[in-house]
Formats: C-alpha cells, structure tokens, sequence
C-alpha cells in the first residue's frame, strides 16, 4: 500500500488527570515515537502484514531520526521526499488521560517546504517506479497538499482506489477530492461535502457511535465493538489504516470495510502506548 502525509514526532504523556491550567503534574509513563494521520495508518497497515510505503518528508533535523526509527522499527517503508531539509518536524504534545485513554493533543501541521521544486522532482521519480507494481490502495491526510495531488492524479490514471482521511478540513480538497473514491470523514470535520465534489463513497466516524456510509445505491451506519478504552490516541488513524488496506485487499464491500476498521480500531483503544496494540492487530491481518 501506498500512503502519503504527515510524519510528525509524537511525544506522549501519561497522567492520572489532565493537568488545569497553570498546574504542574507527574506523568505515569512517557513515549516518543512517529505519528500523523498518514503515519499511523502507514504503522496499521505493516502490523496487519501489508507492505506499508509512506511518501512524505521528514528531513535531516536530528528529532526526524527518531520518527524513522520507529518507523523502521514497525515495518514502514519511510521514503522522504525532502531528507535535506534543516527544519525540525512537526512536534506533538500528547497528554493521556489514564483512567479512559482520553487524549489532548497541541501540535502545528506541515510547513511548507524550501524546496518544492526539488521534492516534486523526487515524488515523481519515486512514483515511476510504481508502476511495474502498483498498490492495491492509496491513502492521504491532505497533509503536504502538492505530494496529495500528485499521488491522487498518478493513482486515478492507473485506477488505484484513493482513499481520503477527512479528519479535519483542509485548503486542498476542493481541489483534492475530485480525485478522491473514498472520504472517511471524522465526526469533528467542518468542510464541504465531499458529495458536492462527487466523491462516490463517504464515511463518517463518530468515536464509539456507530460508523455512518453513503453510495449512490444505498446507506447505513455500522456499530462500533464495546470496549474499555485505555488509549484513544491515534485510533482514527488506525481505523483509516485498517479500512485502507481492507479496500486494497478487495474483500467484501464498504459495510464489510467499516466492519473490519472498527474491530481493528476497537483493538488499539484496549491498549496503552503508541505501538502497544501492533502484536495484538496482527492477529486480525486478512489471508
């Protein structure tokens, strides 16, 4: 599987109670490890037994070696599109509640990059060698909108399924979604709906509520597992992960998808940590 975006560091505190403002609190356990929509889902996809290649750029700042590490460490292929750039990666500060896994996160997106041009050419080259054996399935964020179009105009022209995670509302969907099969929307997004742009497939997740769908033929929504959450971080980009690689396997039909998606999600809220729940999902990776 293909997937292109973000590629962030994850620094994760676990604490009894969320901290108020101005308070000072003792973590239980502290994490460092990759994250990003895309580079969960690309970590999902590897656990499950898929080959998981992530386009995005990461750079040479030494905080970028740990995301690589990690990522290395979980099977991800990392192919960075801009492994000169100085600038340090996006940083998130994750806060985990112990007694429900619940989450605060303060993090920025993808700053443009210097060297447009440069990656461009490196996208493009690291594309063409695709074509002798194209993915059964793409995934984006939104994130790096130039790398999203790209890969979104390579994939429809040899019609690989693009999947879309809507998680929150970005400048290039408009332009994106034209080129999209499938938006899975999060609850939270606030944007045009992807319909108008004639996105054939939508999903919408809502954290423990059932997942809704719509087609041209028909719609319905799809229960999520009841589960004790211990950790919720990351669990949509797991869930995207899960329902991409469900697609790239060709396996059923979009209930069947979510179904799948869900119990893989449900899987990684039941444990703690940022790569915890890999050896338990495993298990579930389809023959």
């Amino acid at each position: 599987m293909l997937l292109a975006g973000l590629c962030t560091v994850d620094q994760i505190q676990r604490v009894a109670e969320i901290p108020a403002p101005g308070e000072k609190v003792r973590s239980l356990s502290m994490d460092v490890a990759a994250g990003g929509p895309a580079t969960n889902a690309a970590v999902t996809v590897a656990a499950l037994g898929a080959g998981a290649t992530l386009l995005t750029v990461a750079g040479a700042h030494p905080l970028a070696a740990l995301a690589r590490a990690d990522l290395e460490a979980h099977g991800v292929d990392l192919v960075d599109l801009d492994p000169e750039r100085p600038d340090p990666p996006a940083i998130s500060a994750i806060v985990v509640r112990d007694s429900d896994g619940e989450r605060t996160v303060v993090s920025r997106n993808a700053h443009a990059s210097s060297q447009f041009v440069t990656y461009l050419r490196s996208l493009r080259a690291q594309l063409s060698q695709l074509d002798d054996e194209l993915p059964g399935c793409v995934l984006l964020d939104g994130h790096h909108p130039e790398v999203a179009l790209e890969v979104a105009r390579w994939a429809r022209e040899r019609k690989v399924p693009v999947v879309l995670d809507a998680g929150s509302w970005k400048p290039v969907f408009p332009e994106l979604m034209p080129l999209v099969d499938i938006a899975a929307c999060s609850s939270l997004y606030r944007g045009d709906d992807p319909r108008e742009h004639g996105v054939p497939v939508v999903i919408t997740t809502a954290g423990p509520d059932p997942v809704c769908w719509s087609t041209a033929d028909g719609s319905g929504a799809v229960p999520v597992p009841v589960t004790r959450a211990r950790d919720t971080l990351g669990a949509g980009d797991v869930w995207h992960g899960a329902f991409a690689y469900a697609v790239a396997r060709d396996r059923g039909d979009v209930p069947g998808w979510i179904e799948f998606a869900n119990e893989v999600a449900a899987e990684r809220v039941r444990h703690e940590g940022p790569r915890s729940w890999t050896a338990a999902v495993a298990k579930k990776g389809l023959p």
